[in-house]
């Protein structure tokens, strides 16, 4: 078993801390299961953020865009990088308004992204990001060109700096509220790839 991430002062949880976690096992599930990370950074405009596909290779996660994007070009520029992925699985109803919640699953990772320019690792990047939301997709996708790659940027964030934090289990009501006559509980919640439409 590989040795845990070391908490910092940024990714050690100080409210409900009983809910993090360290450990590389937990925060790879968080980081392979979820499809849509968001990007933060400071840029010359504001601080800025942006949805984006992603994958995990070992312990570095790649991120791609055009090569015009503003956020991506800032986060290439050593300026510190904020990423953030969330697994919602279910919405928690307490009896009190005050002690509903959401179980999830979710991971933060701090870090200087670097721009990836080697063009073998440029391609294997790519090829991991389209697997990761299809797996096997790049066995039947045209890989890209020469220009299409020139037109992508894609960075690569180490995973150094990085924490996950856990909420499972039904509603945390206080003794006084248990006879209040509303329903309490988990509605279940998970992503569900419909069947695929041809076009």
């Amino acid at each position: 078993m590989a040795d845990p991430y070391q908490p910092t002062h940024r990714t050690t949880l100080r409210r409900l801390p009983g809910r993090a976690a360290y450990d590389r096992e937990t925060v790879h599930a968080i980081l392979d299961e979820a499809l849509v990370a968001h990007l933060a950074v400071m840029t010359d405009l504001g601080p800025r953020i942006v949805p984006t596909t992603y994958a995990r290779v070992d312990e570095v996660v790649y991120v791609h865009g055009s090569a015009a994007n503003h956020l991506l070009r800032s986060a290439a520029s050593e300026v510190e990088t904020c990423m953030a992925v969330t697994l919602l699985d279910g919405l928690v109803l307490a009896r009190s308004a005050f002690h509903h919640s959401m179980n999830y699953r979710s991971a933060v990772v701090y870090g200087w992204a670097r721009r990836v320019t080697d063009e073998g690792e440029k391609r294997a990047a790519l090829d991991a990001i389209v697997d990761h939301v299809v797996p096997g997709r790049t066995l039947e996708a045209r890989p890209p060109t020469d220009a299409e790659l020139r037109a992508t940027l894609v960075l690569a964030l180490p995973l150094v700096e990085v924490s996950a934090k856990v909420r499972t289990g039904g509603p945390i009501d206080d003794e006084a509220d248990l006879g209040w006559p509303a329903w309490a509980g988990v509605i279940p919640v998970s992503l569900v790839p419909g069947a695929p439409v041809p076009v």
